[in-house]
């Protein structure tokens, strides 16, 4: 039996016997690519090649690619132990041509290596070609002589390659391998394709296109070839094992993972013997390639897939760190095939033994705040996900870790409530700063505000101000000057532009000075620094110049007005759904606001209604709003909200607006709404103009997200809402205030007359008077009625075949129904005969001779579906013959 390294080695061969180069595995931290964020298929060190950005002094290469998959895109680490081919870390075999052979010497070479020096029976393999590739499916047959039923078109992109929306394309040929009918599954193309007994093991792709940015494609000049085989799945079956981890290699693992825990490699630990083995593989070659844990990109991908492996450890009993004192077994096995891995043999088992060592001393607490947490829910009940965040940012667990120890106990975490508080905290991390600047700019504003301080505010009271620029940066850099045309970031002493901060994006305007003018199109703040985007329009601006500012008066008004409705909104959702409304985030733009807040359903009409009416009530009241400064704990006495888990200074602003008396609120207890508050605001509710809600819906678990317009939006919403009603009541011949009563009669009528006319059509199909209509025969003694109808759509034909079956009293019935050039199939057996004749194989064998393939249902009632409804005769011979076969 070949190990995986003679496979390896085998397939290297065989290549280079071939005039290939064998090239090394790149990096898992792709050099050429940016937006990957590890290798994760054997073409990606050749990017530039196929594209035409570098050459080589080869034009054939073959590699065997270390790769991983544990994160973005392509992430299979939920997977991972507990299927037989899911793996965080693999080895990608592939052979490529860069405008050198094409299809016929790349299905050539692959046949001849598969049947020839892998000595897979012939038999046993079958191709996938995409539907149009005629080529590729002649070369087929030519080189492996494989006849059209092994020969499987496929019209998606399974069998469609492309680098990306533009750039290189082509179709691709797939190699499978039939393990035989003992084993669930169908080919590829089928309904049971997931099934394990056809089992993908090669990809041939052939880029022989580009596309562009309309969809079209062109031949390209340098057509080339791009293949892929995993390495593990390709040893399973050339050792004779249905599953990737019974191989030599990861059962050698297995085994020194089971040997170090004193456990059965196969008893009740064998997941998480699995779990270790494949991560170790993962961490161990990540940190060889210079990857180290952290809680940020790469670094945090990695330290997720040692903690995973960790827990499982601590499952299997280890009371000491585990993970390092398996290196060596590894590097016994891959270390000479991949030298790297021997020489950072120290690094990695240091690495892994200080990572075991921190977390498992937090690993055991976190497992008790998890059961504590889980022992106060009902039975089912999915984690928080506020709990899940707690065991992240307190133990260091990392969700899917959590996920995992809750999927042994036959729970779920609310991940959508995760990512919330996940985003919360980065948002906090990362000083209030919001853009699309690099994270390496923030040293700038750093520098700025240790030379030249923080940036004065005035924005409270005024939209305009004098100032002098400090700084101009562009390109994450200082400059001088900038001329007409160019995109800078200004800072000056001091400004009225509001920063974007606590839902309220910033302020847009003009700055002048002298010798220019700049647009300021966006206002964002870090280190305390206020960052005007802008660009020059007239002139030049510089450094050390006067500038005069002015906010763009409309704009700032308009966001004003969301703002203020935003709080009064916050205080009539607490009254009309109870205190533990509270807001989870905000958005207060130019043109609307947005509210998420803590409420586990959907709010009624009723409710909608109740909180629409209490907000505009209070904008109609017409109040000033007030502002006052004073410390966290005086405002919280008062009884002002508070951001949900926000950490405040020594002094707060607090902002009032509405009169309600007996509220408790405020120095007399009579204000309506009392907020902690940085933003701007109107001066009375009545400039705020109107409310008007128009969206409820659900932003994560337990949260709910309002939406809503003010002032001349809301006019502009209802308005439109006016038109539409007018032209429904116009349409309807009724008075405005009739519509709901006349919609929901015309709704009720249509319900009624669909459920008549298909009641029509099965009397049709009963009575005989449908296109094709058959009587009752006998096949090999038992009753047979086929109907052929047009005009009935598939999901009435339970219904008939309900009826026929009752017509028929026992026997077989089968209908046919052209749906507008396809066909529906429906079979029914009666239940004395469904112990020797099924419906599902009946209607399979109809769908078949229709040009279908599949179907489903029980053995008393099937359905399937036929591409060719004018074979329905052929169809009827085709269930004849199952019927008789069964007799």
């Amino acid at each position: 039996m070949p190990s995986l390294n003679d496979i390896r080695s085998t397939f290297l061969d065989f290549f280079k016997r071939n005039d290939h180069r064998v090239v090394a595995s790149s990096p898992l931290v792709p050099r050429n690519d940016p937006t990957l964020m590890f290798a994760n298929s054997g073409m990606v060190q050749f990017k530039n090649l196929f594209t035409g950005l570098e050459t080589r002094d080869y034009r054939r290469a073959t590699t065997s690619q270390k790769c991983v998959r544990a994160g973005g895109k392509h992430n299979d680490l939920d997977n991972v132990g507990y299927t037989a081919r899911h793996h965080t870390f693999f080895e990608m075999l592939g052979n490529f041509s860069f405008g050198d052979y094409f299809k016929d010497q790349a299905i050539a070479y692959a046949w001849e290596l598969l049947t020839r020096d892998f000595g897979l029976n012939k038999d046993r393999l079958l191709v996938t070609v995409y539907h149009t590739d005629d080529e590729a499916a002649a070369i087929w047959k030519k080189v492996a002589g494989l006849s059209d039923e092994r020969i499987i078109r496929i019209p998606t992109d399974d069998n469609f390659w492309r680098m990306g929306p533009t750039g290189p394309c082509g179709p691709c040929t797939e190699i499978f391998y039939d393990h035989g009918d003992h084993i669930w599954g169908g080919p590829p193309g089928s309904a049971e394709e997931d099934g394990d007994r056809f089992i993908e093991i090669w990809n041939l792709v052939f880029m022989q296109n580009e596309q562009f940015a309309d969809g079209s494609l062109r031949p390209l000049d340098m057509q080339s070839i791009d293949t892929g085989m995993g390495l593990e799945r390709i040893g399973a079956l050339l050792q004779g094992k249905h599953d990737n981890y019974d191989t030599d290699l990861m059962r050698s693992l297995i085994e020194a993972s089971a040997h170090g825990t004193s456990s059965d490699p196969d008893g009740p630990g064998k997941v998480h013997h699995r779990v270790i083995a494949d991560h170790l593989r993962a961490t161990s070659f990540l940190i060889a390639d210079g990857v180290m844990p952290g809680n940020e990109g790469r670094g945090y991908v990695l330290r997720r897939i040692m903690r995973r492996a960790m827990r499982h450890a601590h499952q299997l009993g280890a009371t000491d760190p585990l993970m390092h004192r398996l290196v060596p077994a590894l590097v016994g096995q891959m270390g000479a095939a991949f030298p790297e891995l021997t020489r950072a043999q120290a690094l990695i088992e240091e690495t892994l033994r200080q990572e075991e060592t921190r977390f498992r001393q937090t690993l055991e607490r976190g497992l008790r705040l998890l059961d504590d947490e889980l022992a106060g829910l009902g039975e089912g009940q999915p984690l928080p996900g506020a709990a899940a965040f707690r065991l992240y940012d307190t133990f260091g667990f990392p969700l899917d870790l959590t996920q995992d120890a809750l999927r042994e106990k036959g729970r779920a975490v609310d991940v959508a409530g995760f990512d919330h508080a996940m985003a919360e905290q980065r948002a906090k991390a990362r000083a209030a700063w919001v853009g699309t600047g690099e994270t390496r700019d923030a040293a700038i504003w750093f520098d700025l505000a240790e030379r030249h301080g923080v940036t004065e505010f005035l924005g409270y009271d005024t939209e305009t101000a004098e100032g002098q620029i400090l700084a101009l940066v562009a390109e994450g850099a200082e400059t001088g000057s900038a001329g007409t045309g160019a995109s800078v970031q200004i800072v000056v002493n001091q400004t009225p532009f509001y920063a974007e901060a606590g839902g309220q994006v910033g302020d847009s305007g003009l700055l002048r000075t002298d010798t220019g003018m700049a647009r300021i199109t966006d206002t964002r703040k870090s280190a305390g620094v206020f960052i005007h985007v802008a660009e020059v329009v007239e002139g030049e601006i510089a450094r050390g110049q006067p500038a005069k500012l002015e906010v763009s008066h409309g704009r700032r008004g308009a966001i004003r007005a969301n703002h203020s409705a935003t709080h009064l909104l916050h205080e009539a959702l607490r009254r009309a759904l109870g205190d533990h409304v509270a807001q989870r985030g905000s958005l207060n733009a130019e043109d609307r606001l947005r509210f998420d807040f803590s409420h586990g359903k959907a709010m009624s009409g009723a409710e909608q209604a109740a909180v629409e009416a209490e907000v505009n009530e209070f904008i109609r009241q017409n109040t000033a709003v007030e502002t006052r400064i004073m410390t966290p704990d005086d405002a919280r006495a008062l009884g002002a909200q508070a951001l949900f888990g926000e950490k405040y200074g020594d002094e707060v602003r607090v902002v009032s607006m509405g009169r309600l008396g007996g509220s408790g609120k405020g120095t007399d207890g009579a204000t309506y709404s009392l907020e902690l508050c940085g933003g701007t605001h109107v001066a009375r509710t009545g400039d705020i103009g109107a409310f008007v809600l128009v969206g409820d819906s659900a932003s994560s678990a337990g949260v709910r997200r309002i939406e809503g317009l003010t002032g001349q939006p809301a006019m502009d919403y209802l308005r439109a809402q006016d038109r539409r009603l007018a032209e429904a009541a116009l349409a309807l011949k009724a008075q405005a205030a009739e519509v709901p009563a006349r919609v929901k009669a015309l709704v009720e009528e249509r319900r009624a007359l669909q459920n008549e006319v298909a009641q029509l059509r099965r009397d049709l199909a009963m009575g005989g008077g449908a296109t094709g209509a058959e009587t009752v025969r006998e096949v090999a003694g038992v009753r047979f009625l086929p109907q052929i109808v047009s005009g009935v759509p598939g999901r009435d034909l339970p219904a008939l075949i309900d009826a026929l079956k009752a017509q028929v009293g026992s026997g077989v019935v089968l209908v046919i129904a052209d749906t507008g050039g396809k066909a529906a199939v429906a079979a029914g057996v009666t239940a004395d005969l469904t112990d020797r004749l099924s419906a599902v194989t009946i209607a399979r064998a109809a769908a078949e001779a229709l040009g279908g393939r599949g179907g489903g249902g029980r053995p008393d009632m099937a359905q399937a579906g036929g591409a060719d409804p004018s074979k329905a005769g052929d169809a009827v011979k085709a269930a004849e013959m199952v019927i008789g076969g069964a007799g």
